[in-house]
Parts: structure tokens; C-alpha cells; sequence
């Protein structure tokens, strides 16, 4: 009886800390329903209503639950969901049969999602190219657009296609030693190998693969000596004719506090953008998933949905997740009417104004900064440079005061804004790059 209430204790504090993390809204609507079958040898089982919070959670929080309670109770924790539903036969064989992948790939230090393949993936105008770039690299690794880099706005497939090159050069060439990794994850490898000297099996780990698959490559900027590891990596791999994919939310040129040696490592191959996807790309989007996960949703409600979600594909489909579990949890067919009713708060309104904050986050995101520093009075290059631009773009977008402006940007005087806003006039005037970024974030903030 005592380990029950200390196990049911342990997930009261633990969705408290979840609620923390990822906002009441979203707790509310995804974490709470949840409960904890039990807690026992750094092994959880959590029942969950349907396949459909399984997959959001999974897809958007991979791991907040188990971080949260592994620091709970100081070791790590597994997590297993319990679906309270009874799951479709073919849904249950899919789920089987990629949990068995990912564990075999594991097994070998590779980390791909399943799930993310080119028969998954959508192809419409704004990504055609790069899609055929990425097939392209999969079938010939190390011999043509080496290395790739893919850039775009998040949520667009950028981590949909490198997963699925790398599946796919699994597929072909069962042994190759494949890697993939987020550079934030790179950067924590660095920093233990330097701490825990041991720089010389780091070296033997990343000089030696076949193929190498990063994210966000953007998280390295402002990290010299990542940037350095980075930068020999990528000098040893190249020079073996070893494919290099890369990601990024930008341009080689437009990623801020990087060396100019690694940005030329960076376009020595092919630059393969995505763009924002179209209404009928979008609408395909949602009817493929729709049938990967057995739902039927109509034409008026995809095109409605399609229509409100203006570019993110990972809000596309939570909205589709959103109503999938919905339906499944009142027994009611998904119609336009549920959708407007279900979907208010995701959905995009018309005419939604600017405010600070979603410039703030809009700056946050673009330039890899956390919120908090933002509004602090740390003063890195990088983080200088945002926050000016954040309060240039408050200015120009919002209609707030000066102070108004300081106010939200962590307690700053109107001086303090005014001399920003010149700041950035004055070197938008020379600097290229600065222009670049600014348009980026205009076309952004002004389509959301």
C-alpha cells in the first residue's frame, strides 16, 4: 500500500511539473486524462485514453514524462502507454512492427523514426525540389550533393526527410554505419567527451561513420568549440566521400555567430530549401494522415483546417490528432461544425493582431535563444542582436509605446528601445544577413 501512494504521489508532483513545462492548455487537454497503472523498477505504465494522445504525445513530448519522472526519483525512468481503447488490428500490426525497427536500430546506436519515410511523406511544389534532392542522397550516398543541407521554418518536414534518407539508406545498405543526431545533442556529446576525457573515443564515434544526419545545426551557433568538433567531423567525413545531411532553420548564410569556414563547409553541396506548404498541399497532408490513422474526415473540414493552419505541418496534424480524439472519446463523426467547435483554440483567428509575445517567440525561435534570456540582462553577442530585433519588430508590427515595448521585453526603459530600434535601422543599412533575417521574420510574424 505504502509504494501505491508513494508511486501516486510521485505522478501528482510529476503532472504538476508537465503542467509547468508545457502550459495549462495543452496539460489540460493531453496530459491530464492520463494515469499511472504503476511505478516499479524505473519502469512506469501510464493508461492513456486512445492511440491518437498516444501519438501526440509521443510526436510533440517524446520524452517529458519520463525526464520529469526520472528526476523524481533520481534514476531513469521507461515509459509505456496503456491504451484504454480497444486499437485497430492493422493500426496495432503497424505499431508493432515499427516499435521492432526502432528497437533493432537502436540496438545499434541509431536513433531514426520509423515512421518517417518517402511513402509518408507529401510532396507538393513547395518541397518537390528538396524531396528529390533527399531521394537522390538516399540512393547514392557520398556520391552526389554531399554535403545536403535543408533549410526551412519548423514544422515544415525538415526532420521528416532526413529521418526518412536515413531509412532509407538503411534499407538499401543494411550495414552502413548511420548516424543521427540533433546539434543539440552534439554539443552535450562534446562537452561530456572534454569533461570526462574522452575526446579520442568521441573522434573514433563520429570520424568513422558512413553517414551522418544532423538537426538544427543552427543550435551550434555561439559554441566554439562544438563549432571546432563540428568542424573537423565534418573534414574527416568529407574527405572519405561520406554523406553529410544536414538541417537547419536557415540559410548557411543567415545563421548568426558561426565560423566562416564551417558556413563554406556548409555550402560546399547542394542548399535545398522548404517553403510554407499550399492549401491543396495541406489539404493532401491531412488526407494521408487521415488514412494512416483509419479516420475519415470530409473534404470541407480538411480545406477548413488547411485554410486556418497557415504553414506549420506539426500543428496540421495536432489538429487532426486533436479531432481524431475527440471523436473516438464521444463516439462522434468529425463534421466542419465539430471542427470549428474542437479546434477554436488551435486554429488561427482572421486578422489575429501582433503582440509581443509572439515576437518574442518568433525571435526566440529564430535565433535559438530561450525566452528568459530574452528578457534578461545577459548581454551575448547573439543575444543582444535579438533582443534589438525583437524590440525593432515590436515597434514596427504592434502599435505598443516605447515603454510599453521595455516592459515586455524584461523591464527595459523607453531609452533602451529607442536605441535599438536605431541600431538596427543603422545596420540594416550594410549588413545583408541582418536584412535577410528581418524579412524572414516580417513574412512570419505578418502570416501567422
Amino acid at each position: 500500500m505504502t509504494a501505491v501512494l508513494v508511486a501516486e504521489e510521485i505522478w501528482e508532483r510529476a503532472m504538476g511539473q508537465i503542467a509547468e513545462r508545457v502550459g495549462e492548455r495543452l496539460y489540460e487537454l493531453w496530459f491530464k486524462p492520463m494515469k499511472l497503472v504503476h511505478l516499479k523498477d524505473q519502469a512506469a505504465l501510464v493508461e492513456i485514453p486512445n492511440r491518437f494522445f498516444r501519438e501526440w504525445v509521443e510526436d510533440n513530448y517524446p520524452t517529458v514524462i519520463s525526464d520529469v519522472l526520472g528526476a523524481l526519483v533520481g534514476s531513469p525512468v521507461s515509459v509505456k502507454y496503456k491504451v484504454l481503447e480497444k486499437e485497430d488490428a492493422a493500426l496495432r500490426r503497424l505499431d508493432s512492427k515499427h516499435e521492432t525497427r526502432k528497437n533493432r536500430l537502436a540496438s545499434r546506436g541509431i536513433y531514426l523514426s520509423p515512421k518517417y519515410t518517402f511513402d509518408s511523406f507529401v510532396v507538393g511544389p513547395s518541397n518537390q525540389f528538396v524531396h528529390a534532392a533527399a531521394k537522390r542522397v538516399a540512393e547514392s550516398p557520398g556520391v552526389t550533393y554531399n554535403p545536403l543541407f535543408i533549410y526551412g521554418g519548423v514544422g515544415l518536414g525538415k526532420t521528416h526527410l532526413i529521418n526518412a534518407i536515413g531509412n532509407r539508406i538503411i534499407d538499401r545498405h543494411p550495414e552502413s554505419n548511420v548516424y543521427y543526431v540533433s546539434a543539440e545533442r552534439f554539443t552535450n556529446e562534446v562537452v561530456s567527451a572534454i569533461r570526462h576525457a574522452k575526446m579520442d573515443e568521441f573522434k573514433e564515434k563520429y570520424r568513422n561513420l558512413d553517414v551522418l544526419l544532423v538537426d538544427d545545426i543552427q543550435f551550434i551557433a555561439g559554441k566554439t568549440t562544438t563549432q571546432e568538433e563540428f568542424f573537423h567531423t565534418f573534414n574527416a567525413l568529407y574527405e572519405r566521400q561520406r554523406q553529410i545531411i544536414i538541417t537547419s532553420d536557415r540559410a548557411p548564410l543567415e545563421i548568426s555567430d558561426i565560423t566562416d569556414r564551417l558556413r563554406s563547409r556548409f555550402s560546399m553541396g547542394l542548399i535545398a530549401d522548404i517553403e510554407p506548404p499550399e492549401v491543396e498541399t495541406k489539404v493532401a497532408i491531412l488526407h494521408k494522415k487521415a488514412a494512416l490513422e483509419k479516420m475519415s474526415v470530409p473534404d470541407d473540414v480538411a480545406y477548413f483546417v488547411a485554410s486556418k493552419v497557415k504553414s506549420n505541418i506539426r500543428e496540421l496534424e495536432g489538429c487532426l490528432i486533436k479531432l481524431g480524439a475527440h471523436a473516438s472519446l464521444t463516439g462522434e463523426g468529425v463534421s466542419l461544425e465539430m471542427a470549428k467547435t474542437v479546434l477554436r483554440d488551435l486554429i488561427a483567428e482572421e486578422d489575429k493582431p501582433v503582440t509581443a509575445e509572439s515576437v518574442q517567440k518568433a525571435v526566440c525561435e529564430y535565433f535559438g535563444v530561450k525566452l528568459q534570456d530574452l528578457r534578461s540582462r545577459k548581454r551575448t553577442r547573439e543575444l543582444a542582436t535579438a533582443r534589438q530585433m525583437a524590440m525593432y519588430l515590436c515597434k514596427q508590427l504592434t502599435g505598443l509605446s516605447l515603454a510599453e515595448i521595455g516592459t515586455a521585453l524584461g523591464g527595459k526603459d523607453h531609452a533602451t528601445v529607442i536605441y535599438a530600434c536605431k541600431q538596427v535601422e543603422s545596420r540594416r543599412e550594410k549588413e545583408d544577413l541582418l536584412n535577410r533575417a528581418i524579412e524572414n521574420l516580417l513574412r512570419k510574424l505578418n502570416s501567422a
